[in-house]
């Protein structure tokens, strides 16, 4: 004879799935993050095409894409990419990230043909990187979390290890991070992010 598992929820369990307040309230939340990307849009359309910053043709015609998701370690999230290149064997990217209960962050991700271009902008621009930026350490380049076996703060490293994860890595990940309690002050630290990376690159 089968026995059938007792399935129970807790007090706290009960409450949310009794009360649909703070899904609604969720949801406008995502709304809003993707209003705040999309209004970062034009100036920084308008920040990569300037001729100095190095720019692949197919990112540099590339359209903004922003996206959402609600599993990225257990915890929803929304993406924006602009400028994008993803292919098989490529990616030139500017990725804009919300990850719920954590941060905002902004990733310039490139591997394969222009990594070694890149590299070289990066090295000579390598003064701007004492500015906040954390650097990519793990060899999965499709990770996001800034826990310190994905990215480790870039100032907080001597300079050999500076040179050496800038070197040896196959792809390049240099990332911003913002507290959420920054939220309101969020379209100026994102462009002031911006500029940053594309001087970087330039």
């Amino acid at each position: 004879m089968s026995t059938v598992t007792k399935i129970t929820l807790s007090d706290k369990e009960l409450s949310l799935a009794t009360n649909a307040d703070w899904i609604l309230t969720k949801q406008i939340i995502i709304q809003k993050v993707y209003q705040l990307f999309a209004g970062s849009i034009p100036a920084l359309q308008s920040l990569m095409m300037q001729e100095q910053v190095m720019l692949p043709p197919e990112a540099r015609s590339s359209v903004p894409k922003i996206s959402k998701g609600e599993n990225y370690l257990h915890l929803p999230y929304v993406m924006f990419d602009y400028p994008r290149m993803f292919n098989k064997e490529n990616i030139f990217a500017v990725r804009t990230m919300f990850w719920w209960a954590n941060f905002f962050s902004i990733t310039l991700h490139i591997s394969g043909d222009h990594v070694k271009t890149v590299k070289k902008n990066i090295i000579k621009n390598k003064q701007l990187l004492n500015l906040d930026f954390f650097i990519g350490v793990n060899e999965n380049q499709w990770e996001h979390h800034f826990e310190p076996d994905n990215f480790l703060s870039y100032q907080a490293l001597s300079a050999e290890q500076q040179m050496n994860y800038l070197e040896k890595n196959e792809f390049i990940k240099l990332a911003l991070k913002f507290d959420l309690q920054q939220w309101n002050n969020m379209p100026a630290l994102l462009m002031e992010g911006y500029r940053k990376i594309a001087s970087l690159i330039s």
